[in-house]
């Protein structure tokens, strides 16, 4: 059973089910998980042998309707989000410097159903995941009193970049994604390629079942994001259009199966 499987089987079963009753539609516990999930994986940053910091602190923008709907619940929803993310980071073998921790924040301009992440390192007592194999020998280092969030961590490391400039590569652009009538999310696009499908292995996952294992990809390349379809069993839609390959504009509809995608490019300057 996956990570998000037993979320959702933990969360069923709490206070008696009302989760289970209250969240019918709109902004789903589950799609908050998932993309907390994909926050986690964007951002992870290696910094020294066998150690991998990722964000432990996350935020959850939601409008008024969807804030007011999971606000009273917080407290167990928040503690159940943060349990997901570190058995997450214990799969993955990664590394927090603090106690992970989950907030929800309301944005009154944010529309019912649409919802966004931010993550940030947050230095503090309580480190996880704790079975990581011990790290090679090396001569010690100056002595540190603390570790600060964006600090190298490694300091056999020869780069003097700041860890937050290692953990955020270009931005190439961003997809709002619409799986049928569920809520909608935001990718950010920081990998020259992105693979799109319903398979383990796609950087976006889309669970239609209409969407193949690996359906489509986006090839960022000088600023230029190019859609190809990869030999899909029900094609590709670029505005209405069935394509093979095709130049993304900001604004761009891709549709695949029933699941929606819109295409913005990054802010220029």
């Amino acid at each position: 059973m996956g990570v998000l499987q037993r979320f959702e089987r933990r969360l069923a079963g709490m206070v008696e089910g009302v989760f289970a009753r209250a969240f019918k539609s709109e902004v789903q516990p589950v799609e908050v998980a998932a993309a907390l999930q994909r926050e986690l994986d964007d951002q992870a940053a290696v910094v020294g042998r066998d150690r991998t910091l990722v964000p432990n602190h996350f935020t959850v923008d939601l409008g008024d309707h969807d804030y007011d709907r999971l606000s009273p619940y917080e407290k167990p929803l928040t503690s159940e989000l943060a349990a997901m993310v570190r058995e997450h980071a214990d799969e993955q073998r990664y590394t927090f410097v603090g106690g992970v921790t989950v907030a929800l924040n309301h944005v009154p301009t944010l529309e019912t159903g649409v919802f966004h992440v931010h993550s940030e390192v947050v230095a503090g007592p309580e480190v996880g995941p704790i079975n990581l194999p011990p790290a090679a020998p090396r001569s010690p280092g100056p002595k540190r009193d603390a570790v600060r969030p964006g600090e190298n961590l490694d300091p056999t490391a020869t780069s003097a970049m700041p860890l937050a400039t290692q953990a955020r590569p270009s931005t190439y652009g961003r997809l709002m994604v619409r799986e049928g009538k569920n809520a909608s999310y935001e990718i950010e696009l920081r990998q020259p390629v992105t693979v799109i499908g319903r398979g383990t292995d796609a950087d976006v996952r889309i669970t239609d079942q209409a969407v193949s294992r690996r359906h489509a990809e986006l090839r960022a390349n000088s600023g230029v994001v190019t859609l190809n379809d990869l030999q899909s069993t029900n094609g590709t839609l670029v505005n209405g259009s069935r394509v093979k390959t095709t130049t993304l504009a900001d604004g761009d509809e891709l549709r695949i199966g029933e699941t929606v995608l819109i295409f913005h490019e990054p802010p220029r300057g």
